[in-house]
């Protein structure tokens, strides 16, 4: 078949192309150009499982950091829990110590101020069941009387003396648990009149009866 000479040839296209034996393929989207086929079943199948263990890979990290971050919380509030309830028993052991120590100072000073005052009780009880009165003379009634007076008169400002500090002394049960819960003990100023009276009676008639038993010595002597 003869050429037309109209016909353009590209004459160095044709011998590279022919040389190369690389075959010319016509640009995609060109007429003329094979067209692409969708994913086939299979190929989605496989997709979906591809997916879903990623799905379940990242379902399984996520509850492992929730594990991780549960253990972490616990621990802050381990720790803070330790932090706080150290240094408020530490504030609480603190004052107790210093007020048992207060109270244990006061407590063993009350002791031997009763061991003081349950001495000399002893000694004013040995002193009184010791006068027999029954064996004075004549003679020697007046000068033993005079003593056994003094006996009693001293043991008994023992005796309002000590009541003043311990109240079971007085048969007063409030009075004692007060001074147990750290209440004041009443002193003169604050006892009632009616009191004072009766304490004063108490310390004063001793010693109008050694003034009359005086009197009455200097009277029998005449």
């Amino acid at each position: 078949m003869g050429s037309d000479p109209a016909e353009f040839v590209d004459h160095d296209y044709q011998t590279t192309a022919r040389g190369s034996g690389t075959p010319f393929t016509r640009p995609a989207g060109s007429p003329g150009a094979p067209a692409s086929h969708p994913p086939t079943r299979e190929q989605v199948e496989i997709q979906v499982n591809e997916t879903q263990a990623r799905l379940e890979e990242l379902k399984r990290a996520q509850e492992r950091l929730e594990r991780e971050r549960a253990q972490l919380e616990e621990l802050r509030r381990r720790q803070t829990e330790f932090q706080t309830g150290r240094e408020e028993t530490v504030q609480h052991l603190t004052r107790g110590v210093g007020l048992l120590e207060e109270a244990e100072f006061d407590r063993r000073r009350e002791a031997e101020q009763m061991a003081q005052t349950l001495a000399e009780f002893r000694e004013n009880l040995v002193r009184l069941q010791s006068i027999k009165q029954e064996e004075w003379t004549q003679e020697e009634y007046n000068i033993e009387l005079t003593r056994a007076l003094t006996a009693i008169e001293n043991a008994r400002m023992d005796w309002n003396s000590a009541r003043l500090k311990y109240g079971i002394l007085s048969g007063s049960a409030s009075t004692a648990t007060a001074r147990e819960k750290g209440a004041p003990t009443p002193t003169l100023a604050t006892m009632p009149f009616k009191d004072l009276c009766r304490i004063g009676l108490a310390m004063t008639w001793p010693v109008v009866l050694l003034a009359a038993a005086a009197v009455a010595l200097l009277v029998f002597k005449r």
